[in-house]
């Protein structure tokens, strides 16, 4: 992982941690669990990727009508099979995302609650199939991907009674920039990416018990993002060639089984 993406981590970490933590901590609303999911990506006329994802989530809320403060995280990891220059398996990757969002409660009915909100985002990419050829002799690479954005969005949630709930939600990431890094061997390539947009939504059942409620979300998450600005392939400090980024879109869909304290 580059010196660059860490220091946006750690950032991006900080400040959620100073921006979000309330006041009041036994107000906290945790929760923590697991996800699988399927993913594909493609970028058209050139390649595509697919495989399945498994990953760990986390969230805290401070959640007091009618205002909401949540930060959420989750990481995931798998392989996915490659087709484009030939065909390559078992290629490994990873994705982060940390996210802060910030929400004001409107209660249409008695049991019926909407949170329109809003906020930051950040999701890394890390796929890696370097030291590898695929079935035709092209070489493999890393490649890492950066997205910065603001989610927009609505929740909606019910009480459905029998101590059960259902929330549903749908958002517009509103993308603000991307910064994709490629490595091929001692060479690198970075290319800005400043159009594009995702897209996700959700189904959320909660049963309350005595002491912990059990989560379970359905989820789909897509983006798609158009191609980068041409930049130069450097060696050792050298422009050695050019370079872009081709416009992509990936879709991702699962569901994630959590614990809420």
């Amino acid at each position: 992982m580059s010196d660059w993406v860490k220091n946006c981590l750690l950032a991006a970490a900080l400040v959620l941690c100073i921006c979000l933590t309330p006041a009041y901590s036994e107000e906290l609303d945790w929760e923590l669990g697991t996800e699988i999911s399927h993913i594909t990506y493609k970028e058209p006329g050139f390649m595509k990727q697919k495989g399945m994802m498994y990953g760990l989530t986390g969230a805290y809320a401070f959640h007091e009508e009618p205002f909401m403060l949540k930060s959420e995280g989750r990481i995931s990891w798998g392989q996915v099979d490659y087709s484009g220059s030939g065909t390559m398996e078992n290629v490994d990757d990873v994705i982060f995302e940390l996210r802060g969002l910030g929400g004001y409660d409107l209660r249409a009915f008695h049991s019926l609650v909407i949170t329109p909100y809003t906020g930051l985002g950040y999701r890394y990419l890390y796929d890696d199939s370097s030291g590898r050829t695929t079935s035709t002799g092209a070489w493999g690479y890393e490649r890492e991907s950066n997205y910065f954005y603001s989610p927009i969005g609505i929740e909606t949630f019910a009480d459905l009674g029998n101590n059960w709930s259902l929330a549903a939600t749908i958002e517009y990431d509103l993308f603000w920039r991307g910064l994709q890094r490629s490595h091929f061997g001692a060479a690198i390539l970075e290319n800005d990416q400043d159009e594009g947009y995702g897209v996700r939504g959700s189904v959320k059942f909660r049963k309350n018990g005595k002491d912990l409620d059990l989560v379970i979300e359905p989820f789909i998450r897509y983006w798609d993002i158009e191609d980068s600005d041409i930049a130069p392939v450097t060696w050792s400090g050298y422009v050695v060639g050019y370079g872009y980024e081709p416009a992509n879109h990936s879709t991702e869909f699962g569901c994630k089984i959590a614990l809420n304290f």
